[in-house]
């Protein structure tokens, strides 16, 4: 294995995935992962919907971006789409209608439907719950595991080395190159290092030696039920419209419910609350008529969050070649190719293209005092 590269990337979930292959074209690239499979706390707990009206301008701009990426991949990363039509129904009682309107003003595709809609493709909706609803019909479910491992499978083929069960212990910096002393004893060096470690952002940067920037990790709730009588695999993603509870078909004849928790919380394997999947069930239950004789499964993940909830990409004016890669919260798979080109041309200081647009907005030195 080599221990010197142009640039080292900790932690290969989707980002850092996206990002090894975007530069392994014309860098040496090593991917520093401290569990013993790439994306195995973030990454591979997505609920895995592609929604363009989601998150700040920033994210929605890097989201338009990475649609292609999924519904037409080029031919190295699948030969079949990675996309499935899963339009999204927003429901509205008496006091969301306000989240409704703000929704449907931002006009990326969000109309108004009459509620008989929502009964013909809901047939468990219960009537009344809602006094208005709307459609995002633009939306999909995404292959998220077959779009990883393909990013870290180009990476391989660009002589990119991924280096699993190696947490960053100690980061220094010497005659002008990163020193990281992975858990296993290896030394791996390079100029520039992207710090992709997601929810332990943080603390990558303190081991560095640099200051936080203030990500909060919160928790994610999620549950798989039997809908059952219902035949759910051609139903929509069911959402309020305050985002307090959605359902979507999972493996098709299962159903996904979440509260949309957002409990913050120190980064590590997080695990389900038994409340959190109780509140969610009972937020779906008074708007579809679903009854829930057991949870087949729960789990959680952990979704984290600048202080303004907005992305942090850039270099760290304290350190030369730390670059931040952080602050991702619920959107880092949908905006995940993008993402990585940007973290790419960036580092490398190439032409962003579109996406530079958005660079000053993401600053992470915004949160330095």
């Amino acid at each position: 294995m080599s221990t010197h590269f142009d640039v080292l990337i900790i932690g290969a979930g989707m980002v850092g995935a996206t990002t090894a292959a975007a530069l392994s074209t014309t860098h040496r690239v090593g991917l520093v992962e401290a569990e013993e499979q790439a994306g195995y706390h973030t990454t591979g707990r997505s609920a895995a919907i592609w929604i363009h009206n989601y998150g700040p301008h920033e994210v929605r701009v890097l989201t338009g971006l990475s649609r292609d990426v999924y519904l037409n991949p080029p031919p190295d990363i699948s030969p079949v789409p990675l996309g499935t039509a899963r339009p999204i129904i927003y429901l509205a009682p008496e006091d969301q209608i306000p989240f409704l309107d703000g929704l449907i003003g931002q006009d990326l595709g969000i109309t108004e439907i009459p509620l008989a809609d929502v009964k013909s493709q809901v047939s468990a909706y219960i009537e009344g719950y809602a006094v208005r609803a709307a459609l995002e019909p633009t939306s999909f479910d995404m292959d998220v595991a077959a779009l990883h491992q393909a990013y870290l499978r180009r990476t391989r083929q660009n002589g990119g080395q991924l280096m699993l069960r190696s947490r960053a212990g100690k980061i220094t910096r010497q005659s002008g190159n990163w020193h990281v002393e992975t858990s296993g004893g290896t030394i791996v060096t390079a100029p520039i290092v992207v710090n992709a470690a997601g929810a332990w952002g943080d603390e990558v940067a303190q081991i560095a030696g640099l200051a936080p920037i203030g990500l909060v990790p919160c928790r994610r709730t999620a549950a798989i039920i039997d809908p059952a009588p219902y035949d759910v695999t051609n139903w929509p993603l069911v959402q309020a419209a305050d985002h307090s509870w959605y359902i979507r078909p999972e493996a098709r004849a299962k159903l996904m419910v979440t509260p949309c928790d957002e409990t913050p919380m120190h980064p590590h394997d997080v695990q389900p609350d038994e409340l959190d999947v109780a509140i969610g069930i009972d937020r779906m239950q008074q708007a579809l008529n679903i009854p829930v004789r057991r949870v087949e499964h729960a789990w959680a993940g952990l979704r984290t969050f600048t202080p303004d909830r907005n992305l942090a990409f850039g270099f760290d004016t304290a350190a030369p070649g730390f670059f931040w890669c952080v602050g991702q919260g619920g959107y880092g798979i949908q905006t995940a190719p993008a993402a990585g080109q940007l973290t790419a041309a960036m580092v490398a200081n190439r032409d962003p293209g579109p996406a530079g647009v958005i660079i000053p907005a993401i600053n992470p030195m915004r949160f330095r005092k």
